[in-house]
């Protein structure tokens, strides 16, 4: 029998042994997948991967077809892909940091795209003029509207990687809100000028400069305060959802969508409308809504944009293979290239020159070269040329060919050398800790100082007018846009106090906890060492085992009643009622002002007893049992020691 179980158990070890080695061989090897997936993604940027993904499809569709039949149309891209893209960004930016360094942000977005679009299309014109292009047809006003069209700073592929590298937030933000406003002034300067080419170079004198020059500002200015009063609409509906809860997301998109549409009806800018409409309502809409809903928002959001993001750049992709749209220059695709990043160095040093005069902390010189560098263009300039008329444009074909050659090489070859530069260089990185409560303290205290220097000397600078505006926005707009619970939520000091409420309790528990389970491995490893004497020693370890068991006992009453008074009652379930348009939940609107009275009441209380000289009265003590232990001293705990003394005996 013996030999028999031992010839069937390497029969079954045999039989599994080939089993696991066959499905070993026709598994698929995911790991290498997934590191090779994780290698690309670290070496190549996503919106580079998403273009050769569509080189590769629009090669399989051409094959097939021998003809192009996919191509992404500028209204598609502007109506339906463009504003999901912009209002996620907008709701996601940091709004500290956006105002702090706003000042620079519209010096960047607004003179440097001016600067970028200018210079680069009277250097073409120049060039044309020696003759170093070639005979095209093609004029100044051409040129000017060529040059703002690809001065479109397109920010996904160098905000993914600077978030990568964790960068400091100085330069997370200024290149993020440069990108962001940079195409909706790109877009406003390509109208200008588009106006002017229909309007013919001769009949333009001082007074349609002039006008070109208003209608910039009334369209830039009055697309942002279009996305203002869309905000405000915003934190006033989400006032009133309160039973809605369900379908508050919705509003936010809708309502986002809408400040887009109108700012674009009234022929103004949309970009602008949309990103300022994301921007000023994060704040108000978040405190109103439930937490629930903002996580909602927050994905939802994430994954129309990002969805929108994919779907461009494979179209980028998709329409390289298109011979009818290839006309090649070599001289003007290369100076192009040459101009963009010259005069983009050139006018990002000049520009923090003058704003490090006025800034407290200036710009470093990696950081100014960083901000050169991670000018990558994108599908905004794609969309805005193919918007051109080919009765008005002799040269369309050729500009298509060169913006969608600067867009490839920009965001390949800038975007795979972008990780290894900021490596290289050593870029300022940020502090990826969560700051602590002396920080944040220590912070606070220093912009009050600064308020007050500024206060004392007379100045009105940029801490001065923060005040100012923190005080109107928590006398009158915390009254307007917000719930009272939202506005009760907004108190620093009461939050704070909840935190810490919150953080004692729970360190208390898990105090408790590692006590317990310290003592649990204690009282296994005794039984472990020492399992011969078991049988001896039963009566001395099993009695000090049911005193260790009480004396937890005892804990967990004192735990239970600490915890029973210092956070939130128990409150009774209800059945969910089914409804179309609420989800009902069991929520207490007092139980934040319930801690804070209780904990407040018990403080008050030990106080006075400690003036008086009385010792505050024990409550813990009434939910003891009667039979309860004293507690045991450290010097009578468990130990092998009563055990052995045992069996000695």
């Amino acid at each position: 029998m013996y030999t028999l179980g031992l010839i069937s158990n390497k029969k079954v070890n045999f039989h599994n042994s080939v089993q696991c080695s066959w499905e070993e061989r026709c598994r698929p090897n995911w790991g290498n997948n997934r590191i090779l997936s994780q290698f690309l993604t670290s070496v190549i940027p996503e919106s580079g991967l998403l273009i050769c993904i569509g080189w590769v499809l629009g090669g399989i569709i051409y094959w097939a077809d021998k003809v192009q039949t996919f191509k992404l149309q500028p209204f598609i891209f502007f109506f339906y892909l463009l504003p999901q893209i912009v209002l996620d960004a907008g709701y996601s930016m940091p709004n500290k940091l956006f105002f702090s360094n706003f000042g620079s942000i519209l010096v960047y977005a607004v003179i440097g795209t001016c600067w970028n679009a200018a210079t680069l299309g009277l250097a073409l014109w120049g060039c044309c003029l020696g003759g170093a292009i070639g005979d095209i047809d093609i004029g100044l006003l051409q040129l000017l509207l060529f040059g703002s069209l690809i001065a479109a700073v397109d920010p996904v592929a160098v905000i993914a990687v600077f978030e990568e590298v964790h960068v400091n937030e100085v330069l997370y933000i200024l290149v993020f809100g440069e990108s962001l406003l940079n195409d909706g002034v790109t877009v406003v300067l390509f109208n200008v000028f588009n106006a002017f080419v229909s309007l013919g170079g001769a009949q333009i004198n001082a007074v349609e400069i002039i006008k070109g020059i208003i209608s910039f500002f009334v369209v830039a200015l009055g697309g942002s305060l279009v996305g203002v009063i869309f905000a405000l609409l915003i934190s006033l509906l989400t006032r009133c959802t309160k039973n809605i809860q369900i379908i508050e997301p919705g509003f936010i998109f809708i309502l986002g969508y809408l400040s887009y549409l109108t700012a674009e009806m009234l022929s103004l800018s949309a970009i602008l409308s949309c990103t300022f409409c994301g921007v000023c309502c994060q704040k108000y809409i978040n405190a109103n809504m439930d937490k629930r809903s903002v996580s909602t928002l927050r994905y939802v959001m994430k994954v129309f944009a990002n969805g929108s993001e994919t779907i461009i750049f494979v179209f980028l992709g998709i329409t390289a293979i298109d011979p009818s749209i290839w006309v090649w220059n070599t001289a003007f695709i290369l100076l192009t290239l040459l101009f963009i990043f010259v005069f983009r160095f050139i006018g990002v040093f000049f520009l923090t020159w003058i704003l490090n005069q006025y800034r407290l902390v200036p710009l470093e010189f990696i950081d100014q070269l960083m901000m050169g560098y991670g000018g990558l263009r994108g599908a905004v300039a794609y969309g805005l040329v193919v918007l051109l008329d080919e009765n008005k444009y002799k040269e369309k074909n050729l500009m298509i060919s060169t913006t969608l050659l600067v867009v490839y090489f920009t965001v390949m070859l800038q975007g795979i050398t972008m990780k290894p530069l900021v490596t290289w260089l050593k870029v300022k990185r940020a502090a990826v800790t969560e700051r602590t409560l002396a920080e944040i303290i220590q912070n606070r205290t220093f912009d009050h100082i600064l308020v007050a220097i500024e206060d004392i000397s007379g100045q009105i600078g940029h801490n001065y007018m923060r005040d100012k505006w923190n005080n109107f926005e928590e006398r009158w707009l915390y009254w307007l846009l917000m719930t009272p619970s939202a506005r009760k939520s907004c108190d620093h000091i009461f939050n704070i106090f909840h935190k810490l409420n919150l953080k004692d309790a729970m360190s208390y528990v898990k105090e408790v906890r590692q006590k317990n389970s310290g003592q649990q491995i204690t009282n296994s490893e005794h039984l472990c060492f020492f399992p011969s004497r078991w049988d001896s020693v039963h009566s001395v370890c099993l009695d000090m085992h049911e005193k260790d068991l009480k004396m937890r006992e005892s804990e967990d009453f004192n735990a239970h009643h600490l915890l029973e008074q210092h956070l939130y009652r128990g409150k009774k379930q209800h059945r969910h009622r089914y409804s179309r348009e609420y989800l009902e939940v069991n929520k207490d609107k007092n139980e934040v002002q319930e801690i804070f009275q209780r904990t407040m009441r018990s403080r008050l209380e030990s106080f006075k007893s400690a003036k008086m000289g009385v010792n505050p009265p024990k409550k813990i003590s009434y939910h003891l049992k009667k039979d309860q232990p004293q507690k045991v001293r450290d010097d009578q705990t468990f130990s092998p020691s009563p055990c052995l003394h045992s069996r000695t005996l």
